[in-house]
């Protein structure tokens, strides 16, 4: 009887069990990998989409960072601004108290001289306020662009004052804040606008009062920012009536022809009152008693320096109390005006202050949102990583064993 033999390789199961080993080892190095970095795409061959979406996600934190970046600058200019117009405020403020204490009856002329010069220290104070610049050396009453110093003067009259640069206010963004504010608008004044005129009187004697109040604006379709010199040609009493004639010249920028002969009554048995109403578009009271020979000049402030300006000149030069009272009552109307043109550009700036703080909650909100969708793109869910670790690693070491036992496998074993 014949005997055969077989012969069986084992070859071809070492070589399955080494592939299988190393994909094992490979899958379980990558997960030790991701459990390591944290991250379930660790390079964009892991997952080329999840690998875009995290890559979009980042991109746009980095241009949010930068937006912020830029956002607090702009912020941080404006708080200044903002700073800045409070501290004219005050200043405004201690030149109304001290105009308002320079119409004491009872002041010398020397007084009013001496209060007049602590005026021109506020004045130099305010215009170096407005001219102040940010921490980057930009202006911060620079408007829509202007040069180092918005602010020059004084030059020849009536444009005593100037803006250097391009008035208006830029609008905030979705993400940005303008990061200076119009200066034009707070300090500038416009005769159509804000009516702001200062009006003097020829010198008045002691023994006689007049006074003006100061100029309305009744229609300002017709004001052309030209300066007005009223004469008084002559006063008259008729049958109870007081009537006062006068003429008016209307001067520069806009030099018309002399109106003659205007007439203004009222009752003589009254206060003496009346209204010039020939200067085109204002309107003006002129309370006491004229004589022929007195002159009313009336002047435009085209800016708040030319109102503390003409504040200092006319206070300190005021020969008696009828002068000082007239200067007193122009300078307060005309300073109520420019505060309010400071308060309003004040009230713009914390209105921006509030737009920047709005930005940055919704872009922090959106931060968020994008730190989730890359989160979600390539982070690693942990206690899933962690279990396919040790699924892994407990599979691994079965292979080990498995391959240690196939490996004692030998036909030398058998052959006794």
């Amino acid at each position: 009887m014949a005997t055969s033999f077989s012969r069986l390789g084992t070859a071809n199961t070492y070589d399955l069990a080494m592939r299988n080993l190393t994909a094992r080892q490979t899958k379980l190095a990558d997960l030790q990998e991701n459990l390591t970095s944290g991250k379930r795409v660790v390079r964009p061959s892991d997952d080329p989409t999840g690998a875009a979406q995290a890559e979009r996600s980042l991109t746009r934190l980095a241009r949010i960072a930068t937006d912020q970046r830029a956002l607090e600058a702009q912020k941080n200019s404006i708080a200044s601004a903002e700073s800045t117009l409070g501290d004219i405020t005050s200043a405004l403020q201690r030149f109304r108290e001290l105009t308002v204490s320079a119409g004491n009856g009872n002041n010398t002329a020397a007084e009013r001289r001496t209060i007049a010069v602590e005026l021109q220290g506020l004045r130099e104070q305010v215009l170096t306020m407005a001219n102040r610049k940010d921490n980057n050396g930009l202006p911060l009453f620079a408007a829509l662009g202007s040069g180092q110093v918005p602010f020059a003067g004084p030059n020849s009259p009536p444009a005593d004052y100037s803006f250097l640069g391009l008035p208006g206010q830029a609008a905030a963004s979705e993400n940005a804040i303008p990061g200076t504010l119009d200066g034009e608008s707070a300090f500038m004044l416009q005769g159509r606008r804000d009516g702001a005129y200062n009006v003097t009187l020829s010198q008045i004697p002691t023994d006689r009062t007049l006074q003006t109040s100061a100029v309305t604006v009744v229609d300002p379709t017709l004001v052309n920012g030209s300066s007005y010199s009223i004469t008084i040609d002559a006063v008259s009493t008729v049958a109870g009536t007081t009537t006062v004639t006068y003429s008016v010249a209307e001067g520069p920028p806009v030099a018309g022809p002399t109106q003659s002969g205007l007439t203004a009554s009222f009752p003589s048995n009254l206060p003496p009152s009346f209204t010039i109403t020939a200067m085109p578009g204002l309107s003006m009271t002129v309370n006491g008693l004229p004589v022929a020979g007195d002159t009313i000049t009336v002047d435009t402030s085209p800016s708040i320096f030319s109102v503390m300006d003409d504040a200092i000149r006319d206070i300190g030069t005021a020969v008696n109390a009828n002068a000082a009272s007239q200067a007193v009552a122009q300078a307060l109307g005309n300073l109520d005006i420019g505060m309010e043109r400071v308060s309003a550009v004040r009230g713009q700036a914390g209105d921006l202050l509030n737009r920047a703080d709005r930005i940055t909650s919704t872009q922090e909100s959106r931060s968020i949102q994008l730190e989730a969708d890359r989160s979600r793109a390539e982070d690693l869910d942990m206690i899933k990583g962690i279990a396919d670790f040790q699924n892994q690693q407990t599979g691994y070491s079965a292979a080990l064993q498995s391959y240690a036992q196939v490996q004692k496998l030998s036909l030398f074993n058998f052959i006794g």
